[in-house]
């Protein structure tokens, strides 16, 4: 049997494919086009989000069992084409939260105080001290939409700044909002009341452009809003509304709707602190999630056992 893994995974995770007696095929930049001609000999194939396992790929895989997704977000994987072909699609659902929180909590701080524009100030010569006025975090009250692992995690972080945090989540029940120290509201609530907001959910037809031109008239004047999920859950267009109006006092950003983005124009602003999608960017999160889906491929295809998969057998 053999795993490819194609896309920049820790090499961490090709000792725990071998151990099993597997072969392991470390392809991190191969082309669309030659993993169309490839897949065929695998059994297995690990990927973060720059491969794109489409339909024509899970097609081509005649010996394909298993596709491991490094991460949370299965994007970049077809996953009903996946199931209709019996093909297990598996992610690591935990394997960067702390990572997302933690780069959360910094681009909080970063609209509170525009570190990111006074650093380019002052490299340039600058001494402009008038024009990065920020406002402190405790006392102030935080709205989290989505109160999953990751929102669990910067609520537990935000808290420890003195903030008020409100907490929005139609799965999650209120007991277990209540249990990190916030406040259970509803979304309409949580906009009216918040002076920061961040979003922790998935990207589904009910969250695309959920920040909207009508959520953010609902909000207090010189909210600041901070994205480390998925782009397509804020209206870009709307945010820019919203920063030029003065209605929006800042944004941080680290996902965009296409990546690279296509549009530029809320990244230019000057009042966005952007990143290229580094939430799950570090050297702990990246061994973590790679080990991970390595293990749970490797169960599956030596043992049969299923571990986090988005499509189990039986899910329609």
């Amino acid at each position: 049997m053999k795993i490819l893994i194609a896309d920049s995974l820790s090499k961490d995770c090709i000792p725990i494919i071998e151990g099993a007696g597997i072969q392991a095929v470390y392809k991190a930049d191969i082309t669309p086009e030659d993993l169309l001609k490839e897949i065929g000999d695998y059994e297995g194939v690990l990927v973060r989000s720059k491969a794109q396992i489409t339909a024509k790929v899970i097609e081509a895989g005649k010996k394909l069992k298993v596709i491991g997704r490094a991460g949370v977000g299965v994007d970049n994987v077809d996953v009903e084409a996946a199931t209709k072909k019996k093909i297990i699609v598996m992610n690591v659902p935990a394997g960067n939260v702390i990572s997302a929180a933690e780069h959360t909590v910094a681009l909080i701080l970063c609209t509170a105080r525009y570190i990111p524009q006074a650093y380019v100030s002052v490299k340039g010569g600058a001494w402009d001290r008038k024009s990065f006025v920020g406002v402190e975090l405790k006392g102030r009250t935080l709205g989290i939409v989505g109160m999953g692992k990751i929102g669990v995690e910067v609520a537990t972080r935000m808290k420890a700044f003195g903030m008020k945090v409100l907490g929005f989540d139609p799965i999650v029940s209120k007991a277990d909002v209540e249990k990190t120290g916030a406040e259970y509201v509803g979304l309409d609530d949580l906009l009216r009341n918040s002076d920061f907001i961040t979003v922790h959910v998935p990207k589904t037809p009910q969250t695309a452009n959920m920040i909207s031109d009508a959520a953010i008239a609902k909000c207090k004047q010189g909210v600041r809003f901070i994205n480390v999920a998925r782009g397509e859950i804020m209206d870009e267009a709307a945010l820019i509304r919203g920063l030029n109006s003065g209605k929006i006092a800042a944004v941080g950003v680290d996902v965009y709707p296409k990546e690279p983005p296509e549009n530029w124009d809320l990244i230019k602003h000057p009042k966005v602190m952007c990143t290229p999608h580094l939430g799950a960017s570090t050297i702990d999160a990246q061994e973590k999630v790679a080990g991970e889906v390595a293990k749970q491929a490797v169960i599956y295809l030596k043992e049969g056992k299923i571990i986090n998969a988005v499509n189990p057998p039986g899910k329609k």
